[in-house]
Formats: C-alpha cells, sequence, structure tokens
C-alpha cells in the first residue's frame, strides 16, 4: 500500500540529528535520510519518484566547516527535479550563506536547534504554497504561460510558435531556472503532436546504469531485478514528445545509442534483438554549454547537431527588465490566493531594489522569494531592509552603482578615477564585513579574493583615511 505522506529527504551528517528529525517528523512524512552529498545523489536515483520535500545541511562532508557541499547538493537535487522544496539547515545563523542557499532554489532556511513542530509547518506550508502550481489556465492560452513583455520573451513566443508544428528535435539551452520545461510543454501543446503523450526524462535523475533501460526499455531476465518486460521512453511516447531534460548529464557510451534513435527512429529494448520503431518527437534540455562539451570531448559532434536541428535560449531572468514587476504581481496574485491572505506590498524603494537585483537563481529564485514574502508579510508593504533580507548578499555587492554624482563630478572637472576606485572598493569590503560579522575569511570568500589581499587592501585604506 502506497503512503499518502509526504516524502522527505534528510541529509545530515551527524547522526543524532538525522535520527532525532526522523524520530520526530516520521508520522508525519515519509522519511529518507542520508550523511553526505554522494549518498543523497545514490539514494534519489534508486527511488521511483523524487522526494516532495528536503531538509539539508549545508556543512557536509569532506568539507563540513564550509557551505561548498550543500550548495552543490542544493544544485544536483533541483537538477533531479525541479519540484523539490528544499529547505537549509544551519547551525549558526549564517544570513549570507542562507541568502546565498535561497538564490540556489532553496525556499528558505532553518536555524539549528528548532522545534520539530516548527520544522512541520514549514514543511506543511512549503507544501500548501505549491510553487509549481499550473499558471497556464491564468493566462492567455496562446501565450502558453510565458509571461512578460521585454523583447526577448515576445522573441521566445514567437520561436515556440515557428517550431511547435515541425517534427524536427529542438534543443533549448538556458540557465537553470530560466523555465525550460515550460517551453517544452508549450512546443508540445502548440505542435500537431499535442494531443499524444508528453513524457519527461531527466538525464540527471537517472543512474548511468540504468538509464539505457529507462529509455528503451528491457526484457524480462535482462539484468538482476528485471522479473517482467518493460517499455522504455522511447516506446511510452509512441507519437507524442519525449522531453530529455538534462540532456548534457548522458553518458558517451549512450549518446551513439540515442543517435541512432534520432537518425532513423530505430532502438532496441535492452536484452532483445528485435527493433523498434520510434515516432517521438524529441525536445532536449540544457544548462551546459554543448559547443564546450563537444569541444571538450563529453558530448559527441554528430549528436549535437541532430539534436540541434532548431534551438532555443531561455533568457535569464536578469535580461527580462521590466518582466521582473511583471512576474513579482503573477506569483504575488496566485500565492496570495492560494493561501487567502491580502498580498504584500513594495515601498517604491524596495520596488527600485528589485528592479535592480539580477536574480541569478532567474524564475526559479524570483518564485521562491514570492512565497516566503507571501507568507512572511501578508497585507504589509515591505521596505528596501525586509526586502534585500531575501537576495543573495554576493550579487547585491556587484549591483551596478547610480551613475549620477559620477557624471556632475565629470561635467565638472573635479574627477579622480583612482580616489572614485578606492572608494567603491571600500564600500564593497565594508558591505563584506557587515555581511559576515566582521569574519574576515568569510568576507574574503564573498568578495572573491583570498584573506591575505583583503587585509592588505584594508591597510592601505586606512594609511589613505589617516594621510588624508
Amino acid at each position: 500500500m502506497l503512503s499518502t505522506r509526504p516524502s522527505l529527504l534528510i541529509v545530515d551528517d551527524d547522526s543524532l540529528i538525522r535520527e532525532g528529525l526522523t524520530l520526530a517528523l516520521e508520522s508525519h512524512f515519509l522519511i529518507y535520510p542520508a550523511e553526505s552529498r554522494a549518498a543523497a545523489i545514490t539514494l534519489l536515483r534508486g527511488l521511483s519518484t523524487p522526494p516532495e520535500l528536503a531538509l539539508i545541511d549545508l556543512g557536509l562532508p569532506p568539507l563540513p566547516h564550509r557551505p561548498d557541499e550543500g550548495f552543490q547538493l542544493i544544485a544536483e537535487l533541483l537538477a533531479h527535479s525541479s519540484k523539490i522544496k528544499i529547505f537549509t539547515l544551519s547551525g549558526q545563523d549564517e544570513k549570507s550563506n542562507a541568502r546565498h542557499a535561497r538564490a540556489l532554489g532553496a525556499i528558505d532556511f532553518i536555524a539549528k536547534p528548532c522545534a520539530p513542530e516548527n520544522i512541520r509547518q514549514k514543511l506543511y506550508q512549503a507544501l500548501s504554497l505549491d510553487s509549481n502550481v499550473s499558471t497556464s489556465n491564468k493566462l492567455d492560452d496562446s501565450l502558453l504561460g510565458i509571461i512578460g513583455q521585454s523583447s526577448p520573451v515576445q522573441a521566445l513566443r514567437n520561436q515556440i510558435v515557428m517550431y511547435a508544428a515541425m517534427p524536427f528535435p529542438v534543443l533549448i539551452e538556458g540557465e537553470s531556472g530560466c523555465g525550460k520545461e515550460l517551453i517544452a510543454g508549450a512546443l508540445q501543446k502548440l505542435g500537431t503532436a499535442g494531443k499524444h503523450p508528453f513524457k519527461i526524462l531527466n538525464c540527471a535523475a537517472i543512474a548511468p546504469t540504468l538509464l539505457e533501460a529507462t529509455l528503451f526499455g528491457h526484457s524480462k531476465g535482462a539484468f538482476t531485478g528485471a522479473n517482467t518486460a518493460q517499455a522504455g521512453y522511447f516506446e511510452d511516447a509512441t507519437d507524442g514528445t519525449l522531453f530529455l531534460d538534462e540532456i548534457g548529464e548522458l553518458p558517451l557510451e549512450l549518446q551513439a545509442n540515442l543517435l541512432r534513435v534520432l537518425e532513423n527512429g530505430e532502438y532496441q529494448r535492452v536484452g532483445e534483438t528485435t527493433t523498434r520503431k520510434s515516432h517521438a518527437r524529441i525536445i532536449a534540455a540544457t544548462n551546459r554549454n554543448l559547443r564546450e562539451e563537444v569541444k571538450a570531448g563529453k558530448f559527441r559532434n554528430d549528436l549535437y547537431h541532430r539534436l540541434n536541428v532548431f534551438s532555443i535560449t531561455a533568457p535569464p531572468l536578469r535580461e527580462l527588465g521590466a518582466d521582473k514587476l511583471l512576474l513579482l504581481n503573477h506569483f504575488r496574485t496566485l500565492y496570495s490566493q492560494q493561501i487567502k491572505q491580502t498580498p504584500f506590498e513594495l515601498h517604491p524603494e524596495a520596488v527600485a531594489l528589485w528592479e535592480q537585483y539580477s536574480f541569478p537563481g532567474n524564475i526559479r529564485e524570483l518564485r521562491n522569494i514570492v512565497i516566503r514574502l507571501t507568507a512572511k508579510y501578508p497585507g504589509m508593504t515591505l521596505n528596501h531592509t525586509q526586502l534585500q533580507e531575501e537576495f543573495d548578499p554576493t550579487v547585491l555587492i556587484a549591483n551596478p552603482v547610480d551613475d549620477s554624482s559620477i557624471r556632475s563630478k565629470l561635467m565638472a572637472g573635479n574627477f579622480n578615477l583612482n580616489h572614485e576606485l578606492r572608494t567603491r572598493e571600500n564600500l564593497c569590503i565594508d558591505i563584506a564585513l557587515e555581511l559576515t560579522a566582521n569574519n574576515i575569511s568569510e568576507a574574503a570568500k564573498l568578495l572573491g579574493i583570498n584573506r591575505t589581499t583583503l587585509y592588505s587592501r584594508m591597510d592601505a585604506h586606512e594609511k589613505l583615511r589617516v594621510e588624508n
């Protein structure tokens, strides 16, 4: 009998914490514990469906005192399934790390220790504020859920309409969180295969040893555990569409098999000699630069050109200008209606900050921010500081400055470039130190320099201040 409890992945290298959380939450959730990033990925690949929720510690082995493994696991979990709602755990209230984790796609941060009841409430709240609710029914069907009026979005819509009716492969490229699956779905809905199956396979979510059988199917007894014959994704797609997400993760040895299907539609189930025929249209997506992968010998050149008959680039959010506000309004309305609360508002200064922020996690990051603000500030007006708490501090440092003062100084003839550069550098250092509570090592990481360099630059600034 299948469990009706939501599934929850818990990743923490401390066995006492794993066991304590499991004991406290197992009556409400189906728990999958793991002690490291590698163990979590192995566990995921063995599951028939990905977990709905994840609690992960940022400090994982082999670097338990740094957040690197936790950050990488967030990206890998979302590559495995964009539907996983991730919360990060930490023994310290490291705001900069928590905000960077959210930029990568985590829903929110939970500081240790935290009462199990509070954790349970946060997890259920994430499920009720389902960040994967279909939005196309709230939009003009001809737009297929793609929101925006900027030139890149309009060009994207035109490409979708142009390529949808074609039976040839389409390669969708773009950064994580840009909505590549949404684009694939729009191509399928508008295309001639719109009434046929639409099958989605995430190549990063399947263990390499199982990918061939997953794609092409297998006969009974083809390998250990193959107790019955099983159709693969190509067979299930029949005359419809097969969307191969994260195609850049496909092992080289399988790329030749996929090339054969693309060339003549022929394939064989694992353990069979009978040749079968596929009429499925292939749409592939990747966040990698496949041209560079080809040069590096990690992706077949002939397969790349077979997949790249038509190509679509999903634009990053930082290039969409005022569409950031359209997306804000759309998701704010959607989620406030879901929880039956008055939408939050932004003070004009906060609106300006929203427009300046580059959203490195793209639409996924924007959507998660709106979810958090909807839950935390229903009916309230957020100021600049409250909104800034939701943003990745390393990105805020890199935001462009207002050039009005620079223009006026240049026109007045009293501009000194060295002084301006020193002033700006000092400001970046001050912000980094503030964000890390004057932790020199952490501040240096945020600034992208080593600790010795930061010390020398701080000394230089102090000498100049004393001299002046």
